[in-house]
């Protein structure tokens, strides 16, 4: 992970993503059932153990139009109750949004053939849902941001999830592409008001299948996983520093966590390094 112009060695991928079967109260039919050898004997939307399979949809909107056909509908995820990091800073009052490529479109029925249905992590939720004022306050469109930057001020906290082909991904994305992107994203911020007390952290959520000599620490079956890229660009970074601390995707809920005071909401988060010592702060 490279901060400013040093760099952290260190940053394990964290997957983490619950469903509560007897909460949501998901029907058999969707639960996938998996053999003593571990090879799956029916597939489903939902592990045996109450965790949602990574390409599920949520029965919120966006999702594919394709689920909405008869017999599919079942097999949408319902809207989940778990308490989420916008739901913890909501409650003290902490501004922020979710901005995502290709948001607009999606919901007017005209998403882009890269646009990730599943990777609209707040519209699970039934806080987010279709109609809801939380929904209104804090899921946006990635184009948004832009507008509310220039309007300033931004909200405390912002999470940025690009549209498929500006996400680098092996296969149908392009790493320059990507990269220009959130380039362009960073020029925006260091050239506003708002620079000279942000902290932006750009992570990726796998590392792109390369092989590395590092295995990962011992941990539980969430993680710490393969170390995948991590960069934070801040003018409150730390400089000229090798940060050999062991950081994961959650210490990124950490960090927020510990700046606004916040409740963890589990035990992986809680006890995740939460990034201070990449920060020179006051």
């Amino acid at each position: 992970m490279l901060v400013g112009e040093g760099m952290m060695r260190h940053w394990g991928l964290t997957s983490w993503r619950r469903a509560d079967p007897a909460q949501a109260q998901i029907p058999a039919s969707r639960v996938a059932q998996v053999g003593s050898d571990g090879s799956v004997r029916k597939d489903g939307a939902i592990t045996p153990d109450g965790h949602i399979v990574n390409t599920s949809y949520t029965v919120n909107s966006p999702h594919p139009p394709a689920m909405d056909a008869p017999g599919q509908r079942g097999q949408l995820v319902p809207e989940l109750d778990a308490p989420t990091i916008g739901d913890r800073l909501s409650e003290r009052g902490v501004s922020w949004k979710w901005y995502a490529g290709g948001w607009d479109a999606a919901l007017a029925g005209r998403a882009d053939d890269t646009f990730q249905f599943h990777h609209q992590a707040f519209a699970f939720f039934r806080r987010y849902a279709d109609g809801t004022e939380g929904r209104r306050l804090h899921l946006a469109d990635e184009t948004a941001f832009l507008s509310d930057l220039h309007a300033h001020p931004l909200p405390a906290v912002s999470f940025i999830k690009p549209l498929g082909v500006d996400n680098e991904h092996p296969g149908y994305a392009s790493l320059l592409t990507g990269q220009a992107h959130v380039a362009s994203l960073v020029s925006a911020l260091q050239q506003s008001p708002e620079w000279r007390s942000t902290a932006v952290i750009i992570t990726y959520d796998e590392n792109g299948g390369r092989y590395d000599h590092v295995p990962p620490p011992a941990g539980d079956r969430w993680g710490p996983g393969v170390r995948v890229p991590a960069i934070i660009v801040s003018p409150l970074a730390r400089r000229h520093l090798v940060d050999h601390t062991r950081y994961e995707t959650v210490s990124i809920l950490r960090l927020i966590e510990r700046r606004w005071g916040l409740e963890a909401l589990g035990e992986r988060d809680e006890k995740a390094n939460d990034l201070t010592a990449a920060f020179a702060f006051d």
